[in-house]
């Protein structure tokens, strides 16, 4: 298996880079049903926005696949239960509705609906390349205008490289564009408590690039920042509601803050299909609650008292009036998000 190939598929079965077992174990989990996909995106095998938007493609295909005399009714129920894995991320929906649409529109019969799903998703993973490679030459561009500089010193959160996104990245592919051009002079990883994706994934990624890099606990950020260890931060996004408010990894609104304490260019990376202009702001965005025993254990070892609770939301909501620029593979919207959005949608 390619390790730079996170989801693959192949006879009917889904294949995903059981992303749990990083950077210690490169292991791929098969799956042949919903059921399966649903538990792979729920228990992060499979992560970041657009992963789990073309891996529910695939778990659709393969709920076609099972069901060969299905109604759209059954289809669109089966789509609700998969949508069900991961709230918070628009593209899991976003994905789940262009099946259903294509479906619907031209009224497939089940072999013919099997094999434009599955079209459909290699189709996305492909047009995603393209885009994340555009817009890291959009960032690059946007940082030599602002910052001017020969090589930059880039913080960024979770991971947003080819483990989240299929190929390339986000933020992190704008990272790998500016290390490919010798302009990267360090990119600081935040550990990313407390499921660790920087420490585990981004660092991983990084390593496979040969990029420079420094991982650093999230409380690290404000020190960094007022000794001017960092030009800009770049961060993904799950959900980017109509007034640019951002829905990321727990820990994105802190450095959006201390980032504008400091005076520091702070821009999110997204492709379009995590916009959701349908919702005003960030009040509108569920949160996903995960386990507390990801805060109270560590590889199934307690490291916290027995009697405490813990509070885990996996994501927060960064004010869009915090955010530098939004970034999409249709350019690049700053200020007024009300109305620079929609001037690039």
């Amino acid at each position: 298996m390619n390790q730079f190939t996170p989801i693959q598929f192949s006879n009917g079965k889904l294949i995903l880079l059981d992303q749990r077992q990083l950077p210690s174990k490169e292991v791929f989990i098969e799956y042949d049903s919903i059921e399966g996909v649903y538990s792979g995106i729920k228990d992060m095998v499979v992560r970041g926005a657009p992963c789990i938007g073309f891996t529910a493609i695939f778990g659709m295909a393969i709920w076609i696949k099972n069901h060969p005399d299905f109604k759209l009714e059954q289809l669109i129920k089966a789509g609700s239960y998969l949508n069900e894995a991961r709230p918070t991320a628009v593209n899991l929906g976003f994905e789940i509705q262009n099946v259903i649409e294509e479906i619907k529109r031209d009224q497939l019969s089940s072999d013919k609906a099997y094999e434009r799903i599955v079209d459909l998703g290699f189709q996305k993973i492909a047009k995603s390349e393209e885009d994340n490679r555009n817009m890291a030459k959009t960032a690059e561009a946007e940082l030599d205008s602002r910052l001017g500089q020969s090589r930059y010193k880039i913080l960024t959160h979770c991971n947003t490289g080819f483990l989240a996104c299929g190929s390339v990245g986000t933020a992190l592919g704008v990272v790998q564009n500016l290390h490919e051009k010798g302009k990267l002079e360090n990119c600081w990883v935040d550990e990313t408590r407390p499921y660790l994706q920087g420490s585990r994934l981004t660092a991983y990624e990084l390593n496979k690039l040969n990029a420079p890099h420094k991982i650093v606990v999230e409380g690290a950020a404000s020190f960094l920042m007022k000794n001017k260890m960092v030009d800009a931060i770049f961060t993904g996004a799950d959900r980017i509601a109509a007034n640019g408010d951002t829905a990321n990894k727990v820990g994105t609104s802190n450095l959006a803050v201390l980032a504008h304490y400091y005076n520091i260019p702070f821009c999110i990376v997204a492709p379009s299909s995590s916009f959701d202009t349908q919702i005003e702001s960030g009040e509108e965005i569920q949160i996903e609650l995960r386990s507390a025993e990801e805060i109270t254990k560590y590889n199934g070892q307690l490291i916290a008292p027995s009697t405490s609770e813990a509070y885990n939301p996996s994501f927060d909501i960064t004010d869009g009036k915090l955010i530098t620029g939004i970034i999409s593979e249709k350019g690049i919207a700053s200020g007024n998000y009300l109305e620079t959005l929609k001037a690039i949608l």
